[in-house]
């Protein structure tokens, strides 16, 4: 192989991304602009949820249970109802997520020992977001029913008893439950397959519609220096974006980096490696531009979005779909990053991943190669 000649084919490739201002914008703008949109869009931090109250009673003990949840960073209290009908019309308008309805002898029924028992309405529109407003509200009653409970004992000149059983909970890797810990390292994935992937797949079928490849074709230029020639510069870009990526997570998002970077690094090369063999092997195949676009979209940005993992648990998806995952190289390297990123993981941990990677690298290069040959003969 002749790296003089590989060298060229890289710098037209070079002087052709330059001169395009759409692939210009989707080297530069598109992984900055996705790391801000997804850093701070994405999150399922929810907090400050948006209350509205109907007490029936306005005693000291509904307005004792009502300070609880006004003393959380979980809830906001928006507003005080007239009505039951006032408490839903805000839920059914979406001005509050939640609703809380204490009856008028909710004092009454605790004073004669009985369960207190109030009503919350929960917005169920979204369900993931309703499942976790309904364990705080959960969490908030659990708390005030323990010091009722130890006020009534105290009433009684019992002895306070301790909980019979107490599983103290404690969470490792990320401590406090910050989304964006999980959802930057899994970005890495996504950014390198959108520059290894979708920019690549136009590389070839581009050089036939606008009639260049024949010309390419009659000079000594050997098939593998064409191809690696334009491989080269989108693998020093993807790099590249990986770098700022990373660089913005650590000075910008605060996101803990507790493994080697050089091995995250080298890694992550090896996707990219993959990556680029992959939207190869699409243009190569490809009759034009917006086919090859098409397919580089289905399959390659869409699984490494949906099917590995960085947004979407790969564990709770259906046993069809967690099969087809396996296949979805941003899958591993997905894994790598996070393992990386918040466990600190080294290649003893790691090295299935690695495996699968180097694995999709090789073939998807040595079939774009043979796809090639094949085509242009």
């Amino acid at each position: 192989m002749d790296l003089k000649r590989t060298w060229a084919i890289s710098r037209k490739e070079l002087i052709h991304i330059r001169r395009d201002p759409i692939s210009l914008l989707q080297i530069i703008l598109l992984p900055i602009v996705l790391l801000l949109l997804y850093g701070y869009a994405l999150t399922f931090d929810i907090k400050n949820v948006t209350l509205a109250i109907y007490d029936q009673e306005r005693s000291q003990l509904s307005e004792d249970f009502i300070n609880q949840f006004r003393g959380t960073e979980y809830f906001r209290l928006v507003k005080y109802t007239q009505s039951y009908d006032e408490l839903k019309r805000l839920i059914l308008e979406r001005r509050v997520q939640a609703g809380l309805m204490l009856p008028y002898d909710f004092s009454w029924q605790y004073q004669t020992g009985k369960t207190a028992k109030g009503q919350a309405l929960v917005d169920g529109t979204d369900s993931n977001t309703a499942n976790i407003v309904l364990g705080y509200i959960q969490g908030v009653t659990g708390a005030y029913n323990q010091k009722l409970l130890g006020q009534r004992l105290g009433a009684k000149g019992a002895a306070r008893q301790e909980m019979p059983v107490d599983a103290q909970t404690r969470f490792w890797f990320n401590e406090d439950l910050e989304s964006r810990n999980y959802i930057v390292p899994g970005l890495i994935a996504v950014i390198m397959t959108v520059v290894g992937a979708m920019l690549t797949a136009l590389t070839v079928v581009r050089e036939r519609e606008q009639g260049s490849m024949e010309g390419l074709m009659a000079t000594p230029l050997k098939r593998t220096e064409l191809l690696l020639g334009k491989l080269g510069p989108y693998f020093i870009i993807g790099m590249f974006d990986m770098a700022v990526v990373m660089a913005m997570g650590k000075l910008l998002f605060q996101v803990p980096l507790r493994g080697s970077p050089l091995l995250l690094i080298a890694l992550a090369a090896i996707f990219l490696i993959a990556t680029l063999g992959q939207g190869l092997l699409i243009s190569v195949t490809s009759e034009n531009q917006l086919q090859a676009f098409q397919m580089a979209m289905l399959t390659t940005f869409l699984p490494s979005f949906l099917l590995s993992g960085f947004v979407f648990s790969i564990y709770l998806m259906p046993l069809p779909l967690q099969i087809v995952s396996y296949i979805v190289p941003a899958r591993y390297l997905v894994t790598i990053s996070k393992g990386i990123y918040l466990k600190g993981l080294g290649m003893d941990y790691l090295w299935p991943s690695a495996l699968m990677l180097a694995a999709a690298a090789t073939f998807f290069v040595v079939m774009s190669i043979k796809k090639f040959v094949k085509k242009i003969r």
